[in-house]
This record gives structure tokens, C-alpha cells and sequence, in this order.
């Protein structure tokens, strides 16, 4: 693997240099200048506010030691608010201190009524655990504050209901836990006054629906008990946070914006990998583009007898932002500056720590050990001493997948290193939010993957600072998603007509079809469920239960993966990496949910391929534009993982494409497709044998564009196009959710087509490649090898749609 020892190497101890400074050294230390725009986000003075009056004299002393002098006007606003019993959600910038205007009427109603109870819920344990420790620091007596997880060992869990206060949990525990055991959290559940939800943004697409109905099944409980709990809600800068709050809650909820906490001084760097030299060759994909996280952008089926694989490689023009990521990271460990990578794959994420550590031991031995891995999949013990690490200054480094995007207080980073687009401008400015804390200058830099969305932000900086950040999408009335929760919902109690009501649009009908399928049956009092055991329901959408990595020779467990990953990641043969150390899969057992591995250090990695097809089930609505069509409806998606390739580390080089026996996968999602006339194509100059070259290359840029229009990234929604498809019998670019019965992501393509397709057209011409590359119309993900390609004929598919297509 290429490593740059750093240029200078500091102890690590002390303030490391101006985040200007910074980043001029890093700017020089290589032939020509990669950023491609500066931003300078200023510093902003705060506006406090004083104490709202029902704040009893000992939580405002609690506070007061912790710091905390007197709020800041919106925290006293949502405070107040929510004191009084509106539903609200704050919706302001990382590090504006969203925790207090949430503690603060919790806390004053916990100390005021012996009885009262609050829940507070996170996306992620990390974040549960930092409010914990954030709770328990203010010394308040009788709130008992505890986490109640999937790591709460069972000899606290029946303490914790009985008497804790304060109970800090994720909505999987919820959906899994509490609310199947609801008859044992009754006493807690009748005095619950107060549900904090935590980084509500969060929560979209099917996972987002999901927490929606589990929230309405907590609310029903709560009925039953005679408690109507005010739901308070967190959530990073979006777009219309009430509505989306109201969504996902189904209560009408008041936002609260206007940010008056201060704010350091952040230098916000855009940064392109250089160009590979031309007799480089082709490079390793950029592995920061790892398969398998959601049905990726995938074009038609090979030929019949053509493996899947046996194509080109994807050729790299860029320098991996892995790797650029990787010497940044050591750049400014060596320079003693606290620094956060994030990285989209848990395999880039290790990658950059062992590449960074390498880079640091060459320079000064054992420097490296300050830069560790942090992912979903680690044993609890292994986050929580990474988390400590981190807070107490021992790591200096860290490369983490988001699992560290969320709340979690760490105090005194410097810099954040952004390896690739996140997907949404909330994530990427809640990313950036992660250094600067207690008002000090920070630096933040995004390293732009070879990716059409990536190299069209880097080059197009008034997409990220000019824009406002998205709206939340989600979709409660998913009936992919509405029918098992309501069956959840009746195993915890029969369905009642006014439960119907609380659930919302398509309830009755999902009911129906239960009724129909045998799965409930209708008395008199309501519909009951019929099953002894309880209806499986995994809220993610991962695909299933997660599957355990157990190191063969030790039976040691070193992790997990979600299912709907593990037949791109832990196939037989795949590279396993865990914390700096490579492992090899001997055997996966879907059937036991288990992959048996051994340590191995080979000079190569793995990747998946696989093939996909799509029929169309229904037409939802249409657009007829003349030659050109644009529809939005169900489809049928059928894919399988057939094989993979070994690639040399050093170079690329393909070593052989070895075939797998996985099972297929089917998934019935929302779509949004174009079709054109071949006329159409013909007189715009595409002749008949470079139709699927343009089509395919013109269906991988808008998947890497579709993120600037939704809340969403490229792993959550996939691609396919073809020549002349069997159901629409035309020339044909499909686009869809990569989730059961859709996310919002295609309906939101259908909505913004035009302005989709236009930047999608914008960013293929305006790259300087001459035959198409990653950067603009070459997917990490596809299943053809990126073959063929044409990228001249994209541009002319997208002026044919875009002529036609109304505004």
C-alpha cells in the first residue's frame, strides 16, 4: 500500500497548529495544490438567556458546577416549551447544546414528582452511553439515570426497571424489548412524563418508518396506562423539522431553529486526490466504496453465459481518497493535532487506520499505536475504551465509520477528516461539527472520492455552503413497513378501530390483509394475534440478523456483520479486517448466522460481483413527454452476489474471478425509470450498438447524483438499464430504493427529475476525462465491471430527456 511518512512528527502533546497553519503544511506537501475551494466558516458570538423560573435552585447548581452558567436562548425556548407540555424538536447546529433544552424539563419534572419517569432514546449505543455519563455527572439525587441495551447485562435489567428514573435506550431495544415486555414496564410506563428523542434526523427512509410505528406503539402503551408523555426531539440543521417530527411522532410538534449558542471559527477545505501519473496503471478501487451496505447501482444482467466479472477492471484516475485520507491522518497526528476521520465503509475504515498508523511508526516507531479503528461490529469493551481513549487523549487519531457522526461529546478535536461525500449536507456539516468544540478554531476537509457526486461538489462548492440542508424523508405508510409493526402492535395488545386511527393511512387495509393472510383474527373486542411466537421485524432493513465473525482456531468472537452484508463481505474467500488485523473466511452459515475465519495476511483483497434483474409490478404515476417517459411505480428486484475477484493490493491487478453458490435475493421496492424512443436516441446521434453504453453510463451518474435531491447516499438506492426492457419495451434507465417496499428516495427522484437529471448531465460534461472515469459515469459498485460505458452518449440520453421533459 502506498504511506507518506509525515513531514514533521510532535510529541502530540499540547495545541497543535492554527487550523489555517494546518492546513497550508498540508497543502504543501505534495506536487500541485488538491484543494480545489477554502471556506471560511466565521465564528459567532452566543446569546444567553436567563434561567426559565420553574428551574428548581438545585438543577440550576447542578448545571451551574458542570459549567453551565445560564442557557442560551433556544434552549430556554424548547425548554419552556416542552415544560409546558407542546411537543417540540430542536433543531439546531452540532455542539449547540441540544442536550440541555431536553435535560432541563426532564430533570425539573424527575425532581419536582417522585414518580415521574423519563425515556430517552439514541440512534446508537455510543450516543446513550455519552448522555449517561452526561446525566449521572450532575449528581442529582433520586434519578437513578441507567442504560438499558443490548449490553446491559441481565443481572441490572430488572434494577433498572424497577427503579430507575431516567432510562437511556435505542429504538431497537424499544421495538425488541420494552415494548414486548410492557406488562414488566408498567410502573414506569404510567409515570412516563417525558420521550427524548435524540439526533431525530436520523431516523428516515424504512428505518425512519419503522421507529415511526414503534413510536406510536410506545404511545399506545402509554394510553392504556393512563401516561400522555411530551415528546421532545433532537435533531441536527434540516429542512422543515416540524413536519418531519410530526411524521415520525404523528403528534403536532413546534420547532425551535434560531441557533444562539456560539461558535468557534471552522476552516472548511475541500480537497481532490491528485492525479495518478499515467504509467501508474490501473490502482485498487477505492475500497472506501466497500459492497454490500444497501442493492447497489447495479446495470442488466451479462449476456447469458457471461459471468459476472468478466470485464475490465474499473480503472482508477484519481489517487484513493483512502489513501489521501490515510496520510491527512497521519499529517496531523504527527503534528499533535486531535483529529477524526470518517470513512463510509467499516473496511475503509480500517484500512485508513493501519495505513496511517504504518505512516507514523516508519517516521518515529510506535507513534502509530495513537491511532485506532472505530466501527459498528466491535464488542462493547473494545468501543468503550476506544470512546475513553479518545476523550482522555491517549488516541490522537481515529478513523470511524458515522457510528461517531451522532452527539457524542468529544471535547477538544481539532480537525475532522471527511473521506468521501456522506451522502446528505446534515451528515456532512454534523461530521464537520465534530471538531471545534468549547468555541475553538477548527479545520474540516472533505477528501473527494472518485465519484460523479463527490468530484461535482468539490468543483461546485455552492452545492454545499449555498444550499439548505434537506429534509428528512420517511414514509409511515410503507405497508412493507406498516403491516408487521401493526402485528407487533397486536401481539402487545388486540387492535382496536381507534388504534387504526393512531397508526394512520393504509392501517385498515394492512389490517385486511393480516386478517387474510391468517395472521390475526377479528372478534368483537378487535383483531387478535393468532401466532404463538412473536412476527420477526428488523426495524434497519439490514436483511436479516446479524452475522457473528468467530475466528476458527480460537472460537473468539471479533464481531458482527448485518446480514444484508454478509454475502458481499463475509463470503468464502472474502478479506475480513478487524482492527488493523486481516483475516480470511473459510466457511459462512447463513442457516446459524456465523462465519468461521483465520488470520491470514494475503497481498490481495476481495471483491464481490453480482447480477441483477427488475420487472415492473405497477405504475403509480407518469409523466408522457412525448419520446421520452418518467414513471414512478412498484418493482420487483431479483439479485444474487455469483462471485468475486482477487486484486492484487500493490496494483490492482486482477488475479481471477472465482465463483460463489449464494442464495438470490428478491426485494419488491419503488422505482423511478425514463424511457426513450430509439428514434429519439437516433436523431440525437446515438446509434443503435452504443444504446446500452449510454444508458448504462447515464444510470450510474444519476445514481451518484440522486443524493444532491434526497436524504439519502448511494448505498441506499440501486440502478438498471437496458437497451429495450421487457415491460416497458423501450429503451430504459431504472433507479430504486434499495429497501422493501421503497425509502422515499425514488419518490423524491420522480418529484425533482428535471433538476436531477440536469445536474446529472452537468457533471458528466464537465469532467475532463475523455472516455468516462469514476468521477463521473464508472460506479465502484457495478455488477457489469462498468462495461460498456459510453460517455459522450450519456450526455446525449440526458439532453433528449431534458429537451422533452417539462420543467
Amino acid at each position: 500500500m502506498e504511506s507518506s511518512s509525515p513531514a514533521t512528527v510532535s510529541a502530540g502533546h499540547g495545541p497543535g497548529p492554527a487550523p489555517a497553519d494546518l492546513l497550508r503544511r498540508l497543502r504543501a506537501r505534495g506536487a500541485g495544490d488538491p484543494v480545489t475551494h477554502v471556506e471560511r466558516v466565521p465564528a459567532r458570538a452566543g446569546v444567553p438567556a436567563p434561567w426559565p423560573s420553574w428551574a428548581p435552585a438545585e438543577l440550576r447548581a447542578a448545571f451551574t458546577r458542570r459549567g453551565v452558567v445560564a442557557p442560551w436562548q433556544h434552549q430556554a425556548q424548547a425548554a419552556t416549551l416542552a415544560y409546558d407540555g407542546d411537543h417540540v424538536v430542536v433543531a439546531t447546529g452540532t455542539a449547540s447544546g441540544k442536550s440541555l433544552a431536553y435535560q432541563l424539563p426532564a430533570l425539573a419534572t424527575v425532581l419536582a414528582d417522585p414518580r415521574a419517569t423519563v425515556l430517552y432514546l439514541a440512534p446508537t449505543k455510543a450516543l446513550a452511553a455519552d448522555q449517561l455519563r452526561a446525566v449521572a455527572a450532575l449528581e442529582l439525587e433520586g434519578v437513578r439515570p441507567a442504560c438499558y441495551d443490548g449490553d446491559t447485562p441481565r443481572a441490572e435489567r430488572e434494577w433498572i426497571r424497577r427503579h430507575s428514573r431516567f432510562v437511556l435506550t435505542n429504538p431497537d431495544m424499544l421495538h425488541h424489548g420494552i415494548l414486548p415486555g410492557h406488562a414488566q414496564w408498567s410502573g414506569f410506563l404510567r409515570r412516563l412524563a417525558y420521550v427524548v428523542i435524540d439526533e431525530c434526523h436520523t431516523y428516515r427512509g424504512v428505518f425512519g418508518s419503522h421507529v415511526a410505528h414503534v413510536l406510536r406503539r410506545l404511545r399506545r402503551q402509554c394510553a392504556r396506562f393512563g401516561a400522555t408523555p411530551v415528546f421532545v426531539l433532537a435533531s441536527a440543521t434540516s429542512g422543515d423539522p416540524a413536519t418531519a417530527a410530526g411524521r415520525l411522532t404523528g403528534l403536532p410538534v413546534t420547532a425551535v431553529t434560531e441557533d444562539a449558542s456560539p461558535r468557534g471559527g471552522v476552516t472548511f477545505a475541500l480537497w481532490e486526490p491528485p492525479l495518478l501519473p499515467p504509467e501508474s496503471g490501473s490502482a485498487p478501487p477505492d475500497s472506501s466504496s466497500v459492497p454490500g451496505q444497501a442493492a447497489g447501482d447495479r446495470s442488466s444482467a451479462p449476456a447469458p453465459g457471461q459471468a459476472a466479472g468478466d470485464h475490465d477492471d474499473l480503472r482508477q484516475v484519481r489517487r484513493s481518497a483512502l489513501r489521501e485520507t490515510a496520510d491527512l491522518l497521519a499529517d496531523t497526528v504527527a503534528e499533535g493535532v486531535r483529529t477524526l476521520a470518517f470513512v463510509r465503509s467499516r473496511k475503509g475504515a480500517e484500512v485508513v487506520a493501519a495505513n496511517a498508523r504504518r505512516s507514523l511508526d516508519d517516521a518515529v516507531p510506535g507513534l502509530g499505536d495513537r491511532v485506532a479503528a472505530y466501527r459498528g461490529g466491535y464488542l462493547r469493551e473494545e468501543r468503550r475504551e476506544l470512546e475513553r481513549a479518545l476523550l482522555h487523549g491517549d488516541l490522537l487519531g481515529l478513523a470511524s465509520t458515522n457510528a461517531l457522526e451522532l452527539g457524542v461529546d468529544l471535547v477538544g478535536l481539532d480537525a475532522v477528516l471527511i473521506c468521501g461525500y456522506p451522502g446528505t449536507r446534515a451528515s456532512l456539516w454534523q461530521q464537520a461539527g465534530r471538531a471545534g468544540r468549547s468555541g475553538q478554531e477548527a479545520l474540516a476537509v472533505l477528501v473527494a472520492r472518485d465519484d460523479p457526486l463527490d468530484t461535482y461538489l468539490v468543483h461546485h462548492p455552492e452545492a454545499i455552503f449555498g444550499a439548505p440542508v434537506e429534509a428528512t424523508v420517511l414514509d409511515p405508510a410503507n405497508r412493507y413497513v406498516l403491516a408487521p409493526q401493526l402485528a407487533c402492535a397486536a401481539v402487545e395488545a388486540p387492535l382496536t378501530p381507534a388504534d387504526l386511527v393512531l397508526f394512520g393511512d393504509g392501517a385498515k387495509e394492512a389490517v385486511d390483509e393480516l386478517v387474510a393472510a391468517g395472521a390475526l383474527r377479528q372478534r368483537p373486542t378487535g383483531w387478535y394475534w393468532r401466532h404463538r411466537e412473536r412476527p420477526e421485524v428488523d426495524l434497519r432493513g439490514e436483511g436479516g440478523a446479524p452475522v457473528c465473525v468467530v475466528e476458527s482456531a480460537t472460537g473468539r468472537l471479533l464481531g458482527t456483520v448485518d446480514g444484508g452484508s454478509s454475502h458481499f463481505l463475509l463470503h468464502p474467500g472474502a478479506v475480513y479486517l478487524h482492527q488493523g488485523v486481516s483475516y480470511v473466511v473459510d466457511e459462512l452459515d447463513l442457516a446459524d448466522g456465523c462465519a468461521l475465519v483465520h488470520v491470514e495476511e494475503p497481498d490481495w483483497s476481495t471483491h464481490a460481483r453480482d447480477v441483477t434483474d427488475l420487472s415492473v409490478v405497477s405504475v403509480r404515476s407518469y409523466v408522457d413527454a412525448g419520446p421520452v417517459g418518467m414513471f414512478l411505480g412498484e418493482v420487483d428486484v431479483t439479485s444474487q452476489v455469483v462471485s468475486y475477484q482477487r486484486r492484487r493490493i500493490a496494483t490492482g491487478e486482477v488475479i481471477d474471478t472465482r465463483p460463489l453458490d449464494l442464495p438470490a435475493r428478491e426485494l419488491r421496492t419503488v422505482a423511478v425509470w425514463f424511457t426513450l424512443s430509439p428514434q429519439s436516441l437516433a436523431l440525437a446521434g446515438v446509434q443503435s450498438a452504443d444504446v446500452p453504453g449510454a444508458l448504462h453510463a447515464a444510470e450510474h451518474a444519476a445514481i451518484g447524483l440522486l443524493p444532491l435531491m434526497a436524504t439519502c447516499d448511494r448505498w441506499d438506492i440501486g440502478g438498471l438499464s437496458t437497451a429495450v426492457h421487457a415491460d416497458t419495451e423501450a429503451p430504459t434507465v431504472f433507479v430504486y430504493d434499495g429497501h422493501p417496499g421503497g425509502a422515499g428516495f425514488a419518490e423524491r427522484a420522480y418529484g425533482t427529475a428535471s433538476a436531477w437529471l440536469r445536474a446529472t448531465r452537468d457533471a458528466i460534461a464537465e469532467c475532463g476525462c475523455e472516455t468516462g472515469c469514476p468521477s463521473c459515469v464508472q460506479s465502484p459498485k457495478c455488477g457489469n465491471g462498468n462495461n460498456p460505458l459510453s460517455k459522450p452518449d450519456a450526455i446525449r440520453v440526458l439532453d433528449v430527456v431534458l429537451a422533452n421533459l417539462p420543467e
